[in-house]
């Protein structure tokens, strides 16, 4: 028989282990926010001052503004699993291990609803580049 305390033996080695990780994909949401802000400041340049309207205009800016919400909340809860990890060392340091324990699955499930809304946000972003290469198939 188990005892409850045989499920997770929560330390400080433990929440050590997202810090790496937490970092590292804020960082690479991070690049990848960075690169859809400079394609929407080129695209509103071309479309203010070139007056040039890309083709598939609609579908493109819908695509665009689904991609910088999903952004949002890619960065919003990679951000507050980082918060959740720091909590979780709080609470070890205040000899609360139980609060601890719920406080580091938070942490864990923020990270794996930010990985999910990235895996969105990657398909989508394809579909954005399968739009732009159906245009040089027509124009070919």
């Amino acid at each position: 028989m188990l005892q409850s305390d045989s499920y997770m033996n929560i330390n400080y080695t433990v929440t050590a282990l997202m810090f790496p990780a937490i970092p590292l994909l804020m960082t690479v949401y991070n690049n990848r926010f960075h690169s859809l802000s400079v394609l929407i400041r080129k695209i509103h340049d071309d479309f203010i001052f070139g007056k040039h309207v890309p083709a598939h205009w609609d579908r493109q800016l819908e695509n665009l503004e689904s991609r910088i919400r999903i952004a949002k909340y890619t960065m919003l809860f990679a951000a507050l699993g980082f918060f959740f990890n720091m909590l979780t060392v709080f609470a070890l340091y205040l000899n609360k291990v139980f609060i601890a324990k719920i406080i580091f699955v938070s942490c864990c499930t923020s990270m794996l609803i930010s990985i999910v809304f990235f895996i969105v946000e990657v398909h989508i972003s394809t579909g954005a580049l399968k739009l732009h290469m159906s245009d040089m198939k027509y124009k070919r």
